[in-house]
């Protein structure tokens, strides 16, 4: 009498020190996608004003920063109008920090599905990066609004923008990578966000110009990747000189976040679902 072979497939941690497997993130790119949309579905759900609000939050902090560091502090803009000085720092600021919370918390707030079907974990950190470009699409009308009314003529400096793009993403995709690994065994990264997003905005130059930092401190101060890309922005969309001085080692910085946060990431992989 033949008995009936079960085969029982059993999925195990590779070792600890790899790189994450883009070959398998790109295999559920389609549950990848539908995470991004549902998101975006979500994020303005039940809402009266809907995607109204990618365009009144970042236009708020804007009318609210030219009031009182232009007109009360009058902190120096490079000669630039400081509504339009803002406005182009402010929208990617708005991305990155949106991006970068939500990140952070992805893990966390996913936790239901962690130990019950297995799908790449690198889904829920990427999710905000990509879901949050919608936001920051919509809220590029403020900037081509504000460089009509000033008549800002466009430059060459345009095609740097798919590159400063990146750039702005990767920036909280890498810190999404350290923060979300980290808040599945230290709920303190909830706490600590709000005050590292406030900290993170006087850092750099949003509110006043870089080149009101010291000299001798200024290649410290390239280090920090939001600077590059802030300024890289101001190039981009203003028509001045690229401060590559602050781009390539901002760049630089966040090749080593994005690289460090997978290893990371990839390392405490295999201990979610039982730390969750």
């Amino acid at each position: 009498m033949k008995t009936k072979k079960s085969f029982i497939t059993v999925i195990e941690p590779g070792p600890g020190r790899q790189f994450v497997d883009l070959r398998e993130l790109k295999e559920y790119r389609d549950l990848f996608l539908s995470f991004v949309t549902r998101q975006v579905k979500v994020l303005y759900a039940q809402t009266i004003l809907g995607f109204s609000w990618a365009l009144i939050k970042p236009l708020f902090q804007i009318v609210v920063f030219s009031v009182i560091f232009g007109k009360v502090a009058g902190v120096s803009s490079d000669g630039i109008p400081y509504i339009l000085f803002s406005s182009v720092a402010i929208i990617p600021w708005t991305y990155m920090s949106q991006a970068m919370t939500e990140s952070s918390e992805s893990l966390v707030t996913g936790h239901a599905m962690l130990g019950k079907v297995y799908f790449p974990r690198l889904v829920f950190p990427l999710t905000p990066v990509l879901s949050r470009l919608v936001d920051f699409g919509i809220s590029m009308i403020i900037i081509l609004g504000v460089c009509l009314y000033y008549r800002v003529s466009p430059t060459w400096n345009l095609l740097l923008f798919p590159c400063l793009t990146i750039m702005m993403m990767a920036v909280p995709a890498g810190i999404g990578l350290w923060l979300s690994s980290l808040a599945i065994r230290f709920r303190d990264v909830k706490h600590a966000m709000p005050f590292i997003i406030q900290m993170l905005i006087y850092s750099a130059p949003i509110v006043y110009s870089a080149s009101s930092i010291s000299e001798q401190y200024r290649i410290f101060y390239s280090l920090n990747p939001i600077v590059g890309v802030i300024e890289g922005f101001r190039a981009c969309l203003l028509g001045a000189p690229v401060p590559w001085v602050y781009i390539i080692p901002g760049a630089v910085t966040e090749i080593i976040i994005i690289v460090s946060g997978a290893f990371y990431f990839k390392r405490m992989e295999r201990i979610f679902a039982d730390v969750i």
